[in-house]
C-alpha cells in the first residue's frame, strides 16, 4: 500500500479541472494493472468536479512502483474550457509520496513499567519515609512521569497511568496536525514546467 497526494497549488481554475481529469487517468491506469485506488480526501474546487487536492491510497501488487510513475510535476494538456481563445494549454499538478496519517498509538496499561520511588518538597516526614510516589514509563514510546500528588501509591499510580494516557493521545494528535500542515505546504511548491507525465482528452 502506498499514498499519493496530487495538488493544484494556487494554480488557476483550470488546474484543479486537471487535477480531475489526472486523477480519473491515474485510476484508469491503476485498473488495467489490477491495483485498487481509493480517494482518501478530496478538497474541492471552485468549479463543479474539479479538485484543489487529493489524497488517494493504492493497494495492490506492484503499488509503490506505481506511484513512483505518477511522482512529480503532472501536466493535462488541453484547452480551457472556462476561457475560449486563452492561449494556454498547459495546466500543471504536483503528485508527492504521502506518510498515511493514521497516528494512533496503543496504549496497554501493561506496557507501563510502575516503580515506587521516593520525592521531595512538602507533606512532612511521611513523604519522605514512605515511597509513595511512582515513575511510570511507557516503553513503547519511552515516556516516563512522576506522580506524587497523593499520600497513597495505588492513587499515585491511576493518576501516572492516565497522565501517560492523555500525553500519547495528545503526541498523535499533534503527528496528525503535523501531517495536515505537511500537505497544505506542498500547494506552495508546484513547479511548473519539466513534467514527468502528460496526459491529453
Amino acid at each position: 500500500m502506498t499514498e499519493l497526494f496530487l495538488s493544484a497549488g494556487r494554480g488557476p481554475q483550470e488546474c484543479a479541472w486537471a487535477l480531475a481529469r489526472l486523477l480519473s487517468r491515474l485510476e484508469a491506469d491503476a485498473a488495467r494493472r489490477g491495483l485498487r485506488v481509493a480517494r482518501v480526501e478530496t478538497v474541492p474546487g471552485e468549479r463543479p468536479g474539479t479538485h484543489r487536492s487529493a489524497l488517494v491510497r493504492i493497494t495492490g501488487a506492484g503499488a509503490e512502483e506505481f506511484a513512483v510513475g505518477w511522482t512529480g510535476t503532472l501536466c493535462w494538456q488541453a484547452a480551457s474550457p472556462y476561457r475560449p481563445g486563452h492561449g494556454r494549454k498547459n495546466w500543471y499538478v504536483t503528485a508527492r509520496p504521502h506518510r498515511a496519517d493514521e497516528v494512533a498509538t496503543a496504549f496497554r496499561e501493561a506496557d507501563v513499567a510502575i516503580v515506587p520511588c521516593r520525592t521531595g518538597g512538602p507533606g512532612g516526614q511521611h513523604r519522605n519515609k514512605a515511597s509513595t510516589a511512582v515513575r511510570a514509563t511507557h516503553r513503547p514510546s519511552g515516556l516516563t512521569v512522576v506522580v506524587d500528588t497523593e499520600r497513597h501509591l495505588h492513587l499515585n499510580r491511576r493518576i501516572a497511568v492516565d497522565l501517560l494516557r492523555r500525553r500519547i493521545a495528545e503526541g498523535d494528535d499533534a503527528a496528525r496536525r503535523a501531517g495536515t500542515t505537511a500537505r497544505w505546504r506542498i500547494h506552495d511548491e508546484l513547479v511548473r514546467g519539466d513534467p514527468v507525465r502528460v496526459e491529453r482528452p
